[in-house]
């Protein structure tokens, strides 16, 4: 009977980490980051990653990880959408809207973007997870919780029941989101931060590490303590975000 449990937990993953097809990825960015999600995929995914690429004018150099760097003008040219896919990974710069902006620049050239969700995740099959998604280990994501498009979550991180987290959202290592709350877009949650039931996070919001909010948050506002306080300072000033 154990043995049986077994295998059925093993069958009804959720579909990002069951028997997905094997894509050839590029990834999009050429730094810290993308070196991280090159390792990542490469160990713990079925995905191949065959090149990076970035924006001609960053490029320095045709080679990145042992692979060819491609300007992203250039790239459906060379990696063609019909046969390739796209990975964007760059840092948290501008509250996510680097990302955000070549992602966009990736899906207007016409190319889908994997998610990568860790095989250590333990996610149930109702949760609902976006493009460009990247899950850590030991990230725990409970009965219909959503994630939007880029969003990152550390290794882990919490999401609730039928909590969401926003499009360009980011929860650092070990974060709570406590039952049917909302981290709205582009919000940034802090290592060992919890967000409370029933709790909305506005947009562009800074929770700071270890911070406990436990009521709503207003847009554009630095969190930090227990119970978390705004600080006064405005968020797009502390990530340099220069246009809303």
């Amino acid at each position: 009977m154990h043995g049986m449990w077994r295998e059925s937990s093993r069958v009804n993953r959720h579909p990002l980490q069951g028997d997905i097809k094997s894509e050839r990825v590029v990834i999009v960015g050429t730094g810290e980051t993308a070196s991280f999600a090159h390792e990542y995929f490469s160990y713990d995914s079925p995905h191949e990653v065959v090149a990076f690429s970035a924006e001609a004018a960053l490029i320095t150099d045709d080679v990145y990880c042992g692979l060819p760097v491609v300007a992203l003008e250039e790239l459906a040219k060379t990696y063609p959408p019909s046969e390739y896919r796209t990975f964007v990974a760059v840092s948290l710069t501008q509250l996510n809207r680097l990302r955000r902006r070549l992602y966009d620049a990736v899906k207007a050239a016409g190319f889908d973007c994997v998610s990568y969700i860790s095989s250590h995740a333990f996610v149930l099959p109702s949760v609902e997870i976006g493009e460009n998604a990247f899950v850590m280990e030991n990230v725990t994501l409970e009965h219909r919780a959503r994630l939007g498009d880029n969003v990152f979550l550390g290794c882990g991180v919490c999401i609730s029941h039928g909590s969401v987290m926003g499009d360009d959202s980011y929860a650092g290592p070990h974060a709570v989101v406590a039952g049917l709350s909302t981290v709205a877009r582009g919000s940034f949650l802090g290592a060992n931060s919890t967000v409370t039931d029933g709790i909305s996070v506005a947009e562009d919001c800074i929770i700071g590490a270890g911070a406990v909010v436990l009521g709503d948050t207003k847009p554009r506002q630095v969190y930090v303590g227990n119970p978390a306080r705004p600080t006064g300072r405005d968020s797009f000033v502390t990530f340099g975000v220069t246009s809303g």
